[in-house]
């Protein structure tokens, strides 16, 4: 009696798809980071979730989804630059000159990222304690603290100022002035800047009156 062997068809492994709405959703996520960086400047920390949207090119709905407040929003924002900022502290020195030129290229780089105009919006918005913002921050500080101390030491840097110094000087230069339209600094922006670089060249033409500032002066516990 022969007998038919039974053979079990072999299912091949079908291959994992990445949803295509995952990448359509993480770009919807950066545009409306982008315009909410764009709007607070406009608008202020308050600035309309609508308008946001808008210019975001997405419903309400799909921002929500992505930030169900305000907060989580302007949290994301704080993120957003503090760590395209730090990408260019980090990466600058490589395609500089010298010390003194890679501070300069920051200092200029950082005007896209519209940092002067979102510190004194962002900064009583945001938990100061928040790992991730204090992680970023951290990082910030080491970085241009190392972009400073190299020009510092190549002797083209003067000796009396530190990082808050800096990032003071570009939170007033890179700020709409009050009752103006926020493109018409666009135009001197640069211009400004580089009038208090060459202020911090060495050697020092002056004795600054108090101390440094650093960013510890600008978090508090309260």
């Amino acid at each position: 009696m022969s007998s038919t062997a039974v053979t079990t068809p072999v299912r091949t492994a079908e291959p994992v798809r990445t949803p295509k709405l995952r990448a359509d959703a993480t770009r919807n996520r950066e545009r409306i980071v982008l315009a909410a960086r764009d709007a607070f400047v406009e608008y202020g920390a308050d600035a309309p979730l609508d308008e946001i949207a808008k210019r975001a090119g997405v419903g309400n709905a799909t921002l929500y989804r992505n930030f169900p407040d305000r907060t989580a929003l302007i949290r994301e924002v704080a993120l957003l630059v503090k760590n395209r900022v730090l990408a260019l502290a980090e990466t600058t020195p490589a395609e500089s000159d010298g010390p003194f030129d890679a501070l300069q290229r920051f200092v200029h780089a950082t005007v896209a990222e519209k940092i002067g105009a979102l510190c004194p919006i962002l900064t009583h918005r945001i938990d100061p304690h928040d790992p991730e913002l204090t992680d970023a921050r951290d990082r910030l500080i080491a970085a241009v603290g190392e972009l400073m101390e190299r020009a510092r030491q190549a002797g083209e840097l003067r000796t009396d100022v530190d990082h808050g110094d800096l990032f003071i000087a570009m939170s007033q230069l890179t700020r709409p002035l009050p009752g103006t339209s926020c493109h018409i600094l666009d135009d001197f922006v640069h211009r400004h800047l580089q009038l208090f670089l060459d202020g911090l060249r060495a050697p020092a033409r002056s004795t600054l009156p108090g101390r440094a500032a650093t960013f510890e002066d600008f978090h508090t516990d309260h």
